[in-house]
């Protein structure tokens, strides 16, 4: 587990995006109904950054991991944009896409000609490895011969879990596009269901009691809602430095439509906000 000074998690998620016919759609997840924390709630890939993405022996062997194979801003870009120190600042990177991987089967890594992996299907055997732990995600580029690509990855919001909420994280949140040729794997062991949804639809299904969000996610939701394309986002991200959302956030620009439609829950998860 890998604390902020004041005892947060720190946690990486990633909003997939693609564009289609339809207009621009966001990759989501339904947590199980089984799951301790937020259960049954519509939440991006992502998870908790661990041992295994910080430099050194990562699993106590005695042996150091192989260097990160990475293609992209180096982690000093990143620590200044994110707002955290270096070795954070690459544990956070090699999370978003870890767990984007883990939990959802796409895969930002490239091949060694520049090339980014297109076809998931050779890979796909490592994700539970990387699930179970077994694995550090630089033992899978080392082995695998892929690079991270975090040329991918655009810093998009940082939201901390306010005092006395069920688990506290200090998440950030990444954008991405959906890699060319790539499918999702729709079957996360923490996810009922999963699939792609415009951000309009998934704010309505909201508002019909048909999905649940919590006020981080629900925020990005209404921020990709302003955009047309992914190619929009992308820009609007390219070079953004992300300002902690810290405390609560009910006094925020529209924040009053989420408290009024989550009170009307049976489950209010989100008073730790209010």
């Amino acid at each position: 587990m890998f604390l902020t000074p004041t005892g947060e998690r720190r946690a990486s998620t990633v909003l997939l995006l693609r564009d289609t016919v339809w207009g621009m759609e966001v990759y989501v997840q339904e947590r199980a109904s089984t799951m301790v924390h937020y259960p049954e709630m519509t939440v991006f890939p992502g998870g908790g950054v661990d041992q295994r993405d910080l430099p050194g022996d990562v699993d106590g062997d005695g042996v150091d991991s192989p260097e990160l194979r990475w293609v992209g801003h180096d982690t000093s870009w990143w620590a200044r944009h994110l707002k955290v120190p270096r070795d954070d600042a690459r544990a956070l990177v090699c999370a978003a896409v870890r767990e984007t991987f883990e939990e959802s089967g796409t895969l930002l890594a490239g091949l060694h000609d520049g090339n980014v992996v297109g076809d998931t299907d050779p890979y796909i055997p490592f994700r539970s490895r990387l699930e179970s732990h077994e694995l550090a995600f630089s033992n899978f580029l080392d082995d695998t011969g892929l690079y991270l690509r975090a040329d991918l990855l655009r810093p998009w919001a940082n939201w901390v879990s306010p005092p006395g909420d069920t688990a506290r994280y200090d998440t950030h949140f990444f954008v991405a596009a959906q890699p060319e040729g790539q499918n999702t794997h729709d079957d996360a062991m923490e996810a009922a269901s999963s699939g792609w949804f415009r951000p309009s639809t998934l704010l309505d299904g909201w508002r019909y009691r048909k999905i649940r969000l919590l006020p981080p996610t629900w925020v990005q939701l209404r921020m990709l809602d302003t955009f047309r394309t992914v190619d929009e986002v992308l820009g609007y991200a390219s070079d953004l430095t992300v300002e902690p959302v810290t405390g609560a956030v009910r006094d925020r620009p529209f924040m009053d439509e989420y408290f009024t439609v989550e009170r009307s829950f049976d489950t209010y998860y989100a008073r730790g906000w209010a």
